[in-house]
């Protein structure tokens, strides 16, 4: 599951900063789609950039990773192991 959030976490950053970026220098009310405009409310636009942008970002993202040599991934696996989930309450804890 790390490995996952490892993946889509900085796509999500990343797809955000480049919806900010976008839609700062375009007015979705004058985007084009084979010619034709888009009649759709901007809110609309904006999500379906959005999850574009992170779409792409996750593809650049998911390669990245697997593009890692063995020896990384190995020492990444391991890590998570170790460290387990502090977000969550452990069953121990909470039965006391």
């Amino acid at each position: 599951m790390k490995m996952i959030i490892w993946v889509l976490w900085p796509a999500f950053t990343a797809a955000g900063i480049a919806e900010v970026v976008f839609f700062t220098l375009i007015d979705p009310q004058q985007l084009y789609l084979l010619g034709q405009p888009i009649n759709v409310s901007p809110m609309t636009t904006y999500s379906i950039g959005f999850l574009l942008f992170w779409l792409l970002c996750s593809g650049a993202s998911l390669m990245t990773y697997l593009m890692l040599p063995a020896d990384v991934k190995s020492a990444l696996s391991r890590h998570a192991d170790e460290h387990p989930d502090l977000s969550r309450r452990s069953r121990t804890r909470a039965a006391q």
